[in-house]
């Protein structure tokens, strides 16, 4: 049975037949925030209500940060840098290269961000980040706490001022930029115990700053969480029933089919044509056609 799901003929080309989606690890309780370095060979991704940073190579599984302040998304800088979004201390910290943590955003006007979820890093080396309510509203991946911000989208200038610049979206959780940064794709997977549309939104960037918010895509199974971008401006998300791709235009390309909820994916492997993705209890891994954008 193929694991392939083709709406447009294109998708054909996207995927390799004999190329199998493999279940690299399982075990986990809620794996999330792929992120690939492979200047070391090897994965990071967050498991966070075990609170801990886990590391994938060929292996197998070790860990990395464990406590990891509930530890959710994760990327790279433009020096290599890991980068996080910690839902325990509500922070978005960066690790340095001899391993002591930095925080570079904690707040805004004075008062905590509610829970930090993904985050990527711009050519400008501004740092874009997701600041839903998920990681307050239970014990299960952070502490249950007050909530004393809207859920909105912020920018942390390489100075280190941070401003809203999204804050008319439910609960904005994965983000990328198109290939040439001219867009911003933002998925909004909606408030806790209401029932808020749950799509992808496109913004155009100009001077630096999203404008024309409007409706790009809503996935058909589940929700969109975590979101990446191809060489060719691809949009690849993880929803209900796999990894979706979805054409500039908003068209569904086709799906990987995968028997867990995926929450999220990053590109990778030696020519950043692998998907590494997270779903529920385990880490799957496919090579594709395509290659990803990303840095380093």
């Amino acid at each position: 049975m193929s694991f392939f799901e083709i709406h447009d003929p294109a998708f054909a080309r996207y995927v390799m037949f004999n190329a199998p989606l493999k279940r690299l690890a399982t075990g986990f309780d809620w794996a999330e925030g792929p992120v690939w370095f492979g200047d070391l060979g090897c994965l990071l991704f967050s498991d966070i209500p075990n609170n801990r940073i886990l590391r994938w190579t060929d292996d197998g599984i070790t860990t990395f940060r464990q406590p990891s302040n509930y530890a959710n998304g994760h990327t790279r800088d433009r020096q290599g840098r890991l980068v996080s979004c910690e839902h325990g201390a509500r922070r978005v910290t960066r690790t340095e290269w001899d391993g002591q943590i930095t925080v570079l955003a904690d707040g805004y006007r004075g008062k905590p961000l509610n829970s930090p979820n993904d985050v990527i890093v711009a050519r400008d080396g501004a740092i874009w980040f997701t600041d839903p309510h998920y990681g307050i509203m239970t014990d299960y991946e952070g502490f249950k706490s007050p909530q004393e911000l809207p859920c909105s989208v912020y920018r942390v200038d390489p100075s280190g001022g941070i401003e809203a610049v999204i804050t008319d979206m439910a609960c904005p959780n994965g983000l990328a930029f198109s290939p040439d940064e001219s867009r911003l794709y933002v998925a909004d997977t909606g408030r806790m115990h209401e029932s808020d549309p749950q799509h992808i939104r496109v913004f155009d960037m100009v001077d630096g700053r999203p404008v024309n918010g409007r409706l790009f895509h809503t996935i058909d199974r589940g929700c969109a969480d975590g979101i990446r971008v191809d060489s060719e401006g691809n949009v690849w998300s993880s929803a209900g029933d796999g990894v979706h791709c979805i054409a500039p235009d908003g068209r569904l390309l086709g799906k990987i089919l995968v028997p867990e909820i995926v929450s999220n994916i990053c590109f990778g492997g030696r020519a950043k044509h692998r998907l590494f993705i997270t779903a529920t209890t385990s880490l799957y891994s496919v090579v594709l056609n395509r290659n990803g954008v990303q840095w380093p």
